[in-house]
């Protein structure tokens, strides 16, 4: 990935980011944008969106993103120029909720794997 396209991941998602916090900051309270990925060619880009909250909460707020999606790009197109202004697609980003079961899980067999109080537990008999 070219160093032109890296800058413009990171300008795209800092924008973004500005956008949601100071026009819906009420709405977007639980959302983070934790990535931008715009093609080399910068006709497409994907836009990750973390969002904090039960199930239903996070399908709300996603909901809710895509519906300004349209809003948030016409923004986009005043604060940043380019030849070709990316079409973004939302994605959701589980990558936090996926982490925190793993670190559960690591948690739980680091648990199983320490001894017990009881004095006889672990020790072979001849």
């Amino acid at each position: 990935m070219s160093n032109r396209v890296v800058r413009i991941n990171e300008l795209v998602q800092r924008e973004i980011s500005d956008i949601l916090r100071q026009r819906h900051a009420a709405e977007a309270v639980a959302i983070t944008i934790s990535e931008v990925r715009v093609a080399p060619d910068l006709r497409d880009g994907r836009v990750f969106a973390a969002i904090v909250g039960d199930a239903d909460t996070v399908a709300d707020r996603f909901r809710w993103l895509q519906g300004r999606a349209p809003e948030i790009r016409a923004e986009l197109a005043k604060r940043i120029v380019l030849k070709f202004l990316p079409r973004l697609t939302y994605v959701l980003d589980d990558s936090a909720a996926r982490a925190a079961r793993v670190l559960r899980a690591l948690d739980e067999i680091e648990h199983e794997g320490e001894p017990s109080a009881d004095p006889g537990h672990g020790q072979v008999l001849s």
